[in-house]
């Protein structure tokens, strides 16, 4: 059952007014299988209306806000964040079947991220350069006007903090179009924005289908850049339709990402980062260590090691705080069965034990560990997006390296061993957007630049390169004889 909340969850904010739309759509529960509440399906109208307002933001109050009172704006917003982090993480609990502890680290997160470029909105500068005698040179950094953001299911609010607060604190105006099936902390956020002091029109809220409402704003030529988080066929089709209007796009698309582990590595210490990168949200994360190479002198021990700890593992309703919560669905349950048909005969090392007393109804799936694992076998080729980790043996570093590269994506890796000279030459020769190094995730790193190569996408977000990507560099050449 949904808290009272402060804004109707089956209406859109467009121009800092809650509207209803003529259609909505049921917003389910995936640890129990009920019925939430309705959220909006938004329209090409919608759209239409969020765009224009937000070009009007752009013209008016937020364009000429400077940019030391739009990073006050974030700072607050982040307070406000922090003030409300139990309704935050309620209702990512409810609404996505995230674990509680993972929803409230998702919330901390959202706030990091608008305290983060809240400070950073005034220090993003232009450079003076060098050129002929009598002319001044210099660069600016501008916001590129209105930006659109259709942020996923998974993680959304760290998306949203990752991709809109760049974006706010460049001084885009944004036109947000959150996942159907986790639209609650985006419409929470949006109406703490207003509290904030935000201006209308500076954010607006359009949930809707991804072929209506989402389709709308990538093809829209009011809007001036795309960013994207999704799937590899999604975001074709994103980049297609911005392509039409010559708009820039972020893709940020997901990967198959390894872990390497050598054989004089510390495995006590590598062991839950083996495990937890692969389950962490059911294992539906991007960025998920879905395949783990292990040089062959210690793969039976480390093997042994991580099937102890798949059944170890606690499955249950998100609400009671587990280890596995539910998928966010019962289609991605279906999904991520019928993927699973590929496995075959693969050997099957260890699965996390079914309580008896799930829900019925609730999108529950079996953690798995297979291994060991050809290098070109679907499930080690495939982004499962599920709680499904494989195992690869490997003999030398070379070999590890030809397999860790040999799949269409490159997001993130990682590498464990003791070995400085091995530490080195796998950070190049891995071809990633990310390499951590006796860790995996680096605990969230709001600050460290994200993305990918590949099919895992294009584009930068996190960090201060985030600002980059959210702005358009202009050179001013002036000649004063």
């Amino acid at each position: 059952m949904l808290p009272i909340l402060p804004f109707d969850p089956s209406h859109i904010l467009i121009a800092g007014t809650w509207r209803a739309t003529d259609r909505v759509l049921p917003l389910v529960n995936p640890s129990t299988g009920d019925r939430l509440c309705t959220i909006a399906r938004g329209s090409e109208t919608n759209i239409d209306a969020a765009v224009a307002a937000a070009q009007a933001a752009r013209d008016g109050a937020w364009g000429q806000m400077p940019a030391l009172e739009r990073g006050r704006c974030l700072t607050r917003l982040g307070q406000l964040v922090l003030d409300d982090v139990d309704l935050f993480t309620t209702l990512e609990t409810l609404d996505v079947g995230k674990p509680v502890t993972q929803a409230r680290n998702d919330a901390l997160a959202l706030a990091r991220y608008c305290e983060f470029y809240g400070g950073a909105a005034d220090k993003v500068h232009g450079q003076t350069l060098p050129y002929l005698d009598g002319y001044t040179v210099y660069t600016l950094r501008e916001p590129h006007g209105v930006t659109g953001h259709i942020v996923p299911w998974n993680y959304p609010m760290q998306i949203i903090g990752r991709s809109v607060g760049a974006a706010l604190a460049m001084g885009n105006a944004c036109v947000l179009k959150p996942a159907e099936d986790a639209c609650l902390t985006a419409l929470l956020f949006a109406h703490l924005a207003q509290e904030a002091g935000l201006p209308d029109g500076a954010i607006n809220v359009v949930p809707g289908l991804g072929a209506e409402a989402g389709a709308a704003l990538a093809g829209h030529a009011g809007v001036h850049h795309l960013s994207f988080t999704g799937s590899v066929d999604t975001g074709r089709t994103i980049q297609t339709l911005a392509a039409r209007n010559v708009v820039p796009v972020t893709l940020e698309l997901g990967g198959k990402s390894p872990q390497i582990v050598f054989a004089d590595a510390d495995l006590e210490a590598a062991l839950p980062f083996l495990v937890n990168a692969g389950l962490q949200n059911a294992g539906q994360t991007c960025s998920a260590a879905s395949r783990i190479l292990i040089q062959r002198t210690i793969y039976d021990d480390l093997a042994r090691r991580m099937g102890d700890a798949y059944r170890a593992k606690r499955i249950g309703p998100a609400d009671s705080d587990p280890d596995i919560g539910p998928l966010v669905s019962l289609k991605q349950k279906s999904r991520l069965e019928t993927l699973l048909g590929a496995a075959g005969d693969l050997p099957l090392i260890a699965e996390t034990p079914r309580p008896a007393d799930l829900p019925a109804g609730g999108a529950y799936v079996q953690p798995r560990l297979y291994g060991p694992t050809a290098p070109d076998h679907p499930l080690a080729q495939d982004e499962l997006f599920g709680p499904v980790q494989v195992l690869i043996p490997f003999d030398t570093e070379d070999e590890a390296i030809q397999i860790a590269n040999g799949t269409s994506y490159g997001l993130v890796a990682g590498v464990w061993t003791n070995d400085g000279g091995r530490q080195m030459r796998l950070a190049k020769a891995l071809k990633t957007g990310q390499v951590f190094i006796n860790n995996y995730g680096a605990g969230g790193g709001v600050e460290l630049p994200f993305g990918g190569i590949g099919k895992s996408g294009h584009g930068r977000e996190k960090g201060v390169e985030a600002l980059y990507g959210f702005s358009t560099l202009k050179t001013v050449a002036a000649k004063h004889g």
